[in-house]
């Protein structure tokens, strides 16, 4: 098997990653659904997104990787970093769950990617600005069809209702994670590099309860938990998140195809 990488971590590096992961790992839950969709227009455009979510993790990789210095490629920090060195939102790394699950998750880290892309169109690093340009175009539908899927089926049946209220309580607490702020982040934010997360809750928070109101949801009480992804230590679900994502490249590193 191969050795993992040993990671720079600097705070414009970790800032990157912090989106990339996110986005990687998503894009993993995502793609489980490909197959058992409910339907076979939802598996074609939940596949298409996780694809979307490849392509902007694999530019920011890419770019992280540059401004790391060591050489590592975006497919070496895709699969050959140890779990801690991973800083997605824990959010991302939860299991897949049922479709009003997914469809709530899409909703809520959609709408916080797109906040966040469209400020990193100002981004001082002119690659950052560019990669920016097209995902926040994908995004914007990736928001669109969860908030329709969300309305639609808390307007729906009985059962429909029910799964839509268990999914926002078991969702909602792993949400402040999307606003923390750090030295990673005034870091970035005094480099002009992006914005600190915790400036996108105020827009996101407007932007989720009007999808509620429409929906006839409450936005919950804030929780007093604290994932910490972003930081390098995760939930239990990670781990095995990694072994099915990393295995190929460790067994046959470097295989081309």
């Amino acid at each position: 098997m191969t050795a993992s990488i040993q990671l720079q971590r600097a705070p414009e590096v970790q800032y990157l990653l912090r989106i990339a992961d996110t986005n990687l790992i998503l894009a993993q839950r995502i793609a489980e659904w490909c197959g058992h969709a409910p339907a076979l227009e939802e598996d074609i455009a939940l596949s298409n997104m996780a694809l979307d979510l490849v392509g902007q993790s694999r530019a920011l990789l890419t770019r992280a990787g540059e401004l790391e210095g060591r050489g590592h490629d975006e497919d070496q920090l895709a699969f050959l970093r140890d779990e801690r060195d991973y800083f997605n939102a824990t959010l991302v790394e939860l299991p897949r769950g049922d479709f009003a699950f997914t469809v709530l998750r899409n909703l809520f880290i959609a709408t916080w990617s797109k906040l966040l892309w469209e400020r990193l169109l100002d981004s001082t690093d002119a690659e950052v600005a560019a990669i920016a340009g097209k995902a926040v175009k994908e995004v914007r539908y990736h928001q669109q069809h969860a908030a329709d899927w969300v309305v639609r089926l808390a307007d729906s049946t009985e059962e429909a209702r029910r799964r839509v209220d268990t999914a926002l309580d078991d969702l909602w607490r792993y949400t402040s994670e999307l606003f923390g702020a750090d030295a990673v982040d005034n870091h970035a934010l005094a480099t002009g590099l992006g914005p600190r997360w915790a400036d996108l809750q105020e827009p996101w928070i407007a932007e989720i309860t009007a999808v509620f109101d429409e929906a006839g949801l409450a936005l919950p009480p804030a929780s007093g938990f604290r994932p910490t992804g972003t930081r390098g230590v995760h939930s239990e679900h990670m781990g095995f998140i990694l072994t099915e994502m990393q295995y190929l490249q460790r067994a046959y590193p470097g295989g081309a195809w």
